[in-house]
């Protein structure tokens, strides 16, 4: 019988078992959505498939360099409460899915589900791990960024995972690139603490400097501020939007009185170069998921049933 994609969608939906999987349970099924989850629980696959569907919002980012300083990889583990957060074999699954990512050569979630990991298909790993801490688990994003020639990279991981940085630099000559090494980790934690948007000015969008423009003139004209005035108050503006808005820009944490740009190149010039940074990530625990409101003795009282 034809399994149409539409099936195997409901049935990952309804019991968080992989596209795969659910395919052949409906085949062997022959497309009978109730036999397939049947065929799914006696196997033991929709098992930790319970727990897919409960919202994963705490949990932790890990950063992982390499020796020679020349790739970071950065990844967000999510768990369900800050409780399994906190517990050891959460900790040694986050450090081991760290390790993993660093050297699979993967470059999107959904590959990484299907690599191997210990002689196990990823996906499998994962569902096996939720099984043995109790709540749903996901890796929820990484990335990696590496130099090639005079480069390095290095991170910063803020309130015990909570925020997350990877900085890469490009240098003139190594001896350069070895100089600022440490200085780069300060500049990672510079970028956890102030969360600039973009590199530098070249990296804001036309349509983003335009738009704030606009701002100004509506506010300055609000103010009552002739147009020739606001035509020459407008460009001190944007260069203070500029300043505010990127990491080169924005005033040094560490030194207030001088820019990231600025430190950055006196410590390059000291060691006899000049260097410049290429790249960053940035990744705050949770951001952008929506938290499910439960009452946790209703919960509690259901699971009882």
């Amino acid at each position: 019988m034809a399994i149409s994609a539409a099936q195997v969608k409901e049935l990952r939906q309804r019991t968080g078992a992989g596209m795969m999987e659910c395919k052949k349970a409906l085949q062997e099924a022959n497309g009978d959505m109730d036999k397939a989850i049947e065929i799914l629980r006696k196997k033991g696959i929709a098992k930790a498939a319970k727990k897919a569907d409960r919202v994963a919002s705490e949990g932790t980012i890990a950063v992982e360099v390499s020796p020679d300083y020349k790739c970071a990889t950065i990844v967000e583990v999510n768990s369900e409460t800050d409780f399994v957060a906190q517990n050891e074999n959460f900790k040694n699954l986050v450090e081991k899915i760290k390790g993993h990512i660093s050297t699979a050569g993967v470059e999107s979630v959904e590959e990484l589900y299907k690599t191997t990991i210990d002689n196990v298909v990823f996906e499998d790993y994962m569902k096996a791990e939720i099984a043995k801490i109790g709540e749903n688990i996901v890796v929820r994003r990484f990335d990696k960024i590496c130099v090639e020639g005079p480069g390095v990279v290095n991170g910063y991981v803020h309130m015990g995972g909570k925020i997350g940085v990877v900085v890469a630099a490009s240098c003139d000559k190594e001896e350069v690139c070895a100089a600022i090494k440490d200085l780069l980790k300060d500049i990672a934690m510079h970028i956890a603490a102030m969360n600039p948007k973009y590199l530098d000015e070249a990296s804001i969008p036309a349509e983003v400097i335009e738009k704030e423009k606009e701002i100004a003139q509506a506010q300055l004209e609000k103010e009552g501020k002739p147009a020739n005035i606001i035509e020459k108050i407008i460009p001190g503006k944007i260069k203070k939007f500029v300043e505010e808005n990127t990491l080169l820009g924005q005033k040094f944490v560490k030194e207030d009185k001088k820019s990231v740009k600025q430190v950055l190149d006196e410590a390059a010039k000291a060691a006899g170069g000049s260097a410049k940074i290429i790249a960053f990530v940035r990744y705050e625990l949770g951001e952008g998921i929506e938290k499910k409101e439960e009452d946790f003795a209703a919960e509690v009282a259901a699971q009882m049933k």
